[in-house]
């Protein structure tokens, strides 16, 4: 019996992995990653680093990408919470160029995979939310890049009022689409 269901996005290689819980009276267990088990799925990366923030709600964080050469795979998770997590495709050769993919994911057996060429950013829904992603490349600063979180052209409803939001300078300093640089 597969540990791991595939949903597909309608954009390549964009995916939602569900891992399969075994509870009782007790709680449950469930393995929230399993190399193999992905691996007999297609999907065969290598990660190397883990990523965990907590934040409160209200807290808009993204949208985030790092360039190529060290452009990153992440396999995000939400720990506790709830949050609407948002990608934004930025691969120019992809018919879902410029397109958004948004998800509400809570603490459950539900994870988000996000390939290389994606732009990344989540809003925390609930009182706070602790997220745990895994990174298939190391984080290098002189790569990083963003897209202003509310580009009219991308037309994100982030669910928290505009008044709400707590997001940090340097995001809010983040370009719009069409003058970001990106090597996708």
């Amino acid at each position: 019996m597969s540990k791991i269901k595939i949903i597909e996005t309608g954009f390549d290689g964009l995916k939602i992995i569900e891992c399969t819980k075994f509870g009782d009276d007790r709680g449950y267990f469930m393995e929230s990653y399993n190399y193999r088990d992905l691996k007999q799925a297609g999907i065969d990366i290598h990660f190397v680093q883990d990523n965990q923030s907590r934040s409160k709600k209200g807290v808009l964080r993204g949208l985030h990408y790092q360039n190529a050469p060290h452009a990153q795979t992440k396999l995000v998770r939400v720990l506790a919470g709830k949050i609407l997590d948002v990608v934004v495709d930025l691969r120019k050769e992809k018919a879902t160029f410029g397109k958004v993919f948004q998800l509400e994911m809570e603490a459950s057996s539900q994870q988000l995979l996000v390939p290389r060429g994606f732009a990344h950013g989540f809003a925390v829904l609930s009182d706070y939310a602790d997220i745990l992603y895994k990174s298939d490349e190391f984080h290098y600063p002189d790569f990083e890049g963003g897209i202003i979180y509310n580009d009219p052209s991308l037309g994100i409803d982030w669910q928290i009022p505009e008044a709400d939001r707590i997001i940090s300078d340097r995001d809010k300093k983040h370009k719009l689409l069409q003058h970001a640089q990106f090597n996708f």
